[in-house]
């Protein structure tokens, strides 16, 4: 798992349901024929240009699939890009990364998940049009869990939907339980510090994981920005990581790092060549910006100019 957080989960996983509804193909629509694989996997879409497709998505040593969380969070990465490619192209691309990953075994089993996924997000964006509007957030909130859960054992069997929905069932109940405390005007501050406690003392422990993530990520970095400030090395910096994270995320976030060494070199370079040129026509100046940055990279570049 990388440094994907929840918001960004939850937040495709609502894009998705309504897109899916007009994207959906018809079922007499024949499916699309899988493309060649594409030399660059990261970019089936521009705006994932430069991101790793999300979820961890695993098999047992006895050759079956992992059903779990993950599973769905790599359904979800490319069902994003919905608007930019259609679906019958998405699912394709869905379907070779699986291939990629897994043994043939898993990948079918998958596939088969992939294709009762997508039949349940046009259903439940079917069935959200009955919820009655409501104001309060807590309410429409539940009735839309609520909704998700009746739904489910038309398209999956109970052990896979727990893999699938289980994890985020338990953050969106545990968050629904806050907001339900944080919004009752008849506690005390005492009462509902003690209510928000209890449900510290009954979270799971992988959703603590969660919910604490986002804090740590930022507690590290502040120790990692003040060790670099007291002039340790690259060394130092990866074991203080390894020690918060593990030793992968550690080389990864070194790698971010060799990166955006990488691209401030680059900036600087080319904002020196560029203060030399003056008022040099615009042509020459593109000249330059060609030389050091591709043309998504250019985007960029008016914050530096």
């Amino acid at each position: 798992m990388t440094a994907r957080t929840q918001w960004k989960r939850f937040g495709a996983g609502a894009l998705v349901a309504g897109a899916l509804y007009y994207a959906y193909p018809k079922p007499e629509v024949a499916a699309v024929a899988a493309a060649p694989p594409q030399s660059d996997p990261f970019a089936f879409v521009r705006s994932m240009e430069g991101t790793r497709p999300d979820g961890e998505v695993r098999q047992s040593s006895e050759g079956q699939l992992v059903v779990d969380a993950e599973l769905g969070h790599l359904f979800d990465y490319y069902l994003a890009g919905l608007g930019e490619k259609d679906l019958q192209a998405i699912r394709a691309e869905i379907e070779r990364e699986l291939d990629r990953r897994l043994a043939p075994g898993p990948a079918a089993q998958a596939k088969r998940l992939l294709a009762s996924y997508l039949d349940y997000k046009r259903a439940l964006a079917d069935a959200e049009k009955s919820l009655v509007p409501v104001a309060d957030l807590a309410k429409a909130a539940r009735a839309r869990l609520e909704l998700k859960q009746r739904l489910r054992p038309q398209f999956f069997s109970a052990s896979d939907a727990a893999g699938l929905f289980g994890a985020g069932d338990a953050y969106d109940a545990d968050a629904l339980a806050r907001l339900d405390i944080e919004q009752n005007g008849t506690l005390t501050p005492d009462q509902r510090a003690a209510q928000l406690a209890a449900l510290d003392k009954r979270m799971p422990a992988a959703l603590r994981e969660d919910r604490e993530a986002p804090t740590r990520v930022i507690r590290t970095e502040a120790s990692v920005q003040k060790l670099r400030e007291q002039g340790a090395g690259d060394d130092e910096v990866y074991r203080l990581r390894a020690a918060a994270f593990s030793p992968d995320a550690a080389g990864r976030l070194a790698e971010l790092d060799r990166e955006e060494d990488a691209w401030k070199g680059r900036i600087k370079t080319y904002l020196a060549q560029r203060a030399n040129l003056g008022a040099a026509p615009e042509a020459m100046l593109q000249q330059v910006r060609d030389q050091h940055f591709s043309a998504e990279e250019q985007r960029r570049l008016g914050a530096y100019e």
